[in-house]
C-alpha cells in the first residue's frame, strides 16, 4: 500500500512539472513554470500527508464549517453587487476577500468543533474504522493538581478524549496567581501537569473546551452541565463533587476510590514488617505507614518507635477516606503466619 500511494505521488508531481513546462503559464519560460509547477504539487502533497492525520469527524466538520461560511460570503457579496454606486472593481476584490475570510474562518472552526460530530446518529453509514461509543472525560482543577492522572494516562489506562475546560484553565491561573505561597506552587504544578500531559501523547488526546455556562457560577456546577452537554464522565478526586455529580446523573471517575482499589489486600492473621514512626492515640499504640500512605494502628508498639517490627494483621477498616489497618506487635518475635512483606 505504501508503494502504491509512493509512486501516485511520483506520478502526480511529474504530472504538474510537464504541465508547467509545455503550457509554459510563468512569463512564458518552461524552466520557471516548471518550477512552479513542482512547488505547487509538492505542496499539495504536504497537506494531503497532513489531512490523512485527521479524524472523520474533523474533516466532516471542516467541509460543512467551510460550504457554510461559502455559503454566507456568496449571499452577502451578492446584496453588496446589488449596490449602486461603488466601483466594479472594488466590488469584485470585497467579494474575493469575503469569500475567502468566511470559507477560511469556517474551515477552522468546522474542524475544531468536528470532534463533537456524533457519526452513530447517521446509522452506522459513516463510522470510523474500529470507532466505538467513546465518553470523553472531563479533567477537574483538584485532580489536575494532583498530578497522579497523568501517571495513569501514560500508562494507557485513560483512552479516548481527555476534556480540559477553560473555565478550569481560568481557575488554574488564578491559583497560580495568588498571592498564598502554598497555592501558588499548587496552581503552577497543575499547569505543569497539564504541559506533561500535553507533551507526552499516547492513547488519549487533549481538548481544550471553550464551552461555558454564564449562568452558573460555580466550576463544579459547570463540569457537571459539560459533562451532561458532552455525555461524558468527570475525573476528580473531590468527594463533594462526586457525590453532587452522582445525584445529577453524571458518571464519576474519582482517583482516590482507584488509589484504594489497588492498594494491597492484607487478611487478618496476616504479618507484615512496618516502620514505627509516631505513637497512636490509645495507649501503648504505635503507627506506621505503607508506602501507598495507608495507616498502620500496631498495638504493643509505642517503645518501637523508630524500628522496623513485624506486625500480626487484626483487622481491616475501610473507609471513605482510604483504608486503615490494624495490627498487634509480639513482643517475643514469634511468627507463626506467612510473611506479608512490605518495606519502608
Amino acid at each position: 500500500m505504501r508503494f502504491d500511494v509512493t509512486l501516485i505521488r511520483i506520478v502526480f508531481v511529474a504530472a504538474l512539472v510537464s504541465a508547467g513546462y509545455l503550457l509554459r503559464p510563468i512569463y512564458g519560460s518552461p524552466a520557471i513554470s516548471a518550477a512552479v509547477g513542482a512547488g505547487v504539487a509538492v505542496s499539495i502533497i504536504f497537506f494531503e500527508i497532513r489531512i490523512r492525520k485527521a479524524s472523520l469527524r474533523t474533516l466532516i466538520g471542516g467541509a460543512i464549517g467551510s460550504i457554510l461560511g461559502i455559503t454566507g460570503a456568496s449571499l452577502i457579496s451578492w446584496i453588496i453587487s446589488a449596490q449602486e454606486g461603488i466601483p466594479g472593481e472594488f466590488k469584485s476584490f470585497l467579494t474575493l476577500m469575503l469569500i475567502m475570510f468566511m470559507g477560511y474562518v469556517g474551515l477552522i472552526v468546522g474542524a475544531v468543533k468536528g470532534d463533537y460530530i456524533d457519526l452513530t446518529a447517521l446509522g452506522g453509514i459513516l463510522v470510523e474504522k474500529g470507532a466505538t461509543k467513546s465518553h470523553p472525560l472531563i479533567l477537574d482543577t483538584s485532580v489536575i493538581i494532583d498530578g497522579r492522572v497523568a501517571d495513569i494516562a501514560e500508562t494507557g489506562f485513560l483512552a479516548g478524549t481527555l476534556v480540559i475546560p477553560q473555565f478550569v484553565l481560568r481557575e488554574l491561573q488564578q491559583i497560580a496567581d495568588s498571592a498564598d505561597s502554598i497555592k501558588r506552587n499548587r496552581g503552577r504544578r497543575g499547569l505543569d501537569i497539564l504541559q506533561r500531559l500535553q507533551k507526552k501523547k499516547g492513547s488519549y488526546e487533549i481538548l481544550i473546551s471553550e464551552a461555558d455556562f454564564p449562568d452558573v457560577r460555580e466550576v463544579d456546577h459547570k463540569l457537571i452541565e459539560l459533562a451532561r452537554q458532552l455525555e461524558g464522565k468527570i475525573v476528580t478526586n473531590d468527594f463533594n463533587l462526586n457525590k453532587v455529580a452522582q445525584l445529577r446523573g453524571v458518571t464519576v471517575l474519582n482517583i482516590n476510590e482507584l488509589a484504594n482499589a489497588l492498594k494491597p489486600v492484607v487478611l487478618p492473621g496476616e504479618i507484615m514488617r512496618v516502620f514505627v514512626l509516631k505513637e497512636g492515640k490509645e495507649y501503648n499504640q504505635g503507627v506506621a505507614y505503607l508506602d501507598d500512605g495507608t495507616m498502620v494502628v500496631v498495638d504493643n508498639a509505642r517503645r518501637m518507635i523508630g524500628k522496623n517490627v513485624d506486625v500480626s494483621v487484626t483487622s481491616v477498616l475501610q473507609t471513605t477516606a482510604g483504608k486503615m489497618i490494624f495490627g498487634r506487635y509480639n513482643e517475643d518475635g514469634r511468627v507463626s503466619s506467612p510473611r506479608h512483606s512490605v518495606s519502608q
